[in-house]
């Protein structure tokens, strides 16, 4: 059995982290300028790309599986490419194999990176509305406890958005 089904597969997956990267990157964009309806466009593209490397990594695991059974391996649903590498015995297989997993390996990170920034912009964003609010509304009760609500209310923050007044 060849490995070409696995590099196939491979390809699928990096073709979709690289999807994920370049919306990190317009993403990131949008944060900034803060238009909220790009960024639901963008998100629902990010799922739509998410899913289908779930079902590549699915894919991944059955080619694995079936590469191993086609060696006389138990096959092993944890098992890495790295791991099957060491089992591959052609080397322009086992080259084309390293050279897909190491590109993944690269676009994997810079994703990670990415992420990380958005997220700490997000963070930014949502410290900066909870401050806003603070400035309108006063900042929240340092007893936050449950009351009867038959006792009088108290608190500085209810009003603008309690809607029971």
């Amino acid at each position: 059995m060849s490995v070409q089904p696995l590099l196939e597969t491979m390809d699928k997956l990096q073709e979709a982290h690289e999807a994920l990267l370049e919306l990190a990157k317009v993403k990131k964009q949008v944060l900034v300028s803060n238009n909220i309806d790009e960024l639901n466009m963008i998100v629902n593209r990010e799922n739509k790309w998410v899913r289908a490397i779930a079902e590549a990594n699915q894919q991944r695991i059955l080619f694995i599986g079936s590469y191993l059974i086609s060696r006389g391996y138990n096959p092993n649903p944890n098992i890495t490419v790295s791991d099957l590498i060491k089992v591959i015995f052609k080397a322009e297989e086992k080259q084309a194999l390293m050279n897909a997993q190491q590109k993944l390996l690269v676009t994997i990170e810079e994703l990670k990176s990415s992420n990380v920034i958005n997220q700490q912009l997000i963070e930014q964003s949502l410290a900066f509305v909870d401050y806003s609010l603070d400035l309108i509304i006063g900042p929240p009760d340092d007893d936050m406890v449950y009351k009867n609500p038959n006792q009088a209310k108290s608190g500085n923050r209810q009003g603008l958005f309690d809607r029971r007044g």
